[in-house]
């Protein structure tokens, strides 16, 4: 099992692998972690819970010692259906943080106890068309609370702007060291208004890795969060 980090970073972007090069996946990490990245936002899915299938805990396996020896975080955001029955790979394989869908299980609270008793943060994860509320239940028990922003599945989507209002009435509903992460059309455009609403970690993949020049374009949004 992974050993449990003390805090979760916050006040930073989390560039999105699912943008990244794939056919040059260590350079690509080695590039945004040189200009200052310390976590690694990984999505897996699964072709069920989302129509798309990405990446699973073999990848987070790999990447494990290049981004720990930097003194990174692995951030994985589980787009799966039943994902208590993958904790424990992911865990082993090296991931620091899991978040979880309520919709994918019907045991939402025993899935994120078994992630805390993996060694990991735990984390549940509100999409678009989801009711905020459904974070209360589970509040005392989480280390952060991901907000979708786009609809889940994809990269390269517009930020949905009542995202913002979301983003707010969670911070007023969960405690003060709940992180709030946001991921989905994270930019210049629309960070400095994601920020001010409370968030206060920034999943960013087209954003960065899209961009002519990724190490610049981390840079530039890492100082609008910091």
């Amino acid at each position: 099992m992974t050993m449990a980090i003390e805090k979760i970073p916050t006040g930073t972007i989390a560039p999105s692998l699912l943008s990244a090069d794939f056919a040059r996946l260590g350079e690509s990490i080695e590039l945004v972690m040189d200009a200052g990245a310390t976590v690694m936002h990984v999505d897996v899915m699964d072709g069920k819970f989302v129509p798309p299938i990405t990446i699973g805990s073999l990848i987070v396996d790999a990447i494990r010692d290049l981004v720990k020896s930097r003194g990174g975080v692995i951030d994985c955001h589980l787009m799966v259906e039943r994902p208590e029955r993958q904790v424990e790979m992911f865990a082993k394989a090296g991931a620091d943080i899991i978040t979880i869908h309520p919709e994918a299980t019907p045991h939402i609270h025993y899935a994120l106890q078994t992630i805390r008793a993996a060694g990991c943060k735990a984390g549940v994860v509100i999409n678009p068309g989801s009711p905020v509320e459904l974070v209360e239940p589970v509040a005392d028990i989480i280390d952060m609370c991901l907000v979708i922003s786009v609809n889940p599945g994809w990269g390269g989507q517009k930020y949905i702007p009542s995202s913002t209002g979301r983003i707010a009435r969670l911070r007023s509903m969960l405690p003060d060291d709940v992180v709030i992460e946001i991921d989905g059309g994270v930019s210049l455009d629309t960070v400095d208004e994601i920020r001010d609403a409370g968030a206060n970690l920034f999943v960013a993949g087209s954003a960065v890795f899209g961009a002519a020049d990724p190490q610049a374009a981390f840079k530039a949004l890492a100082a609008r969060v910091a």
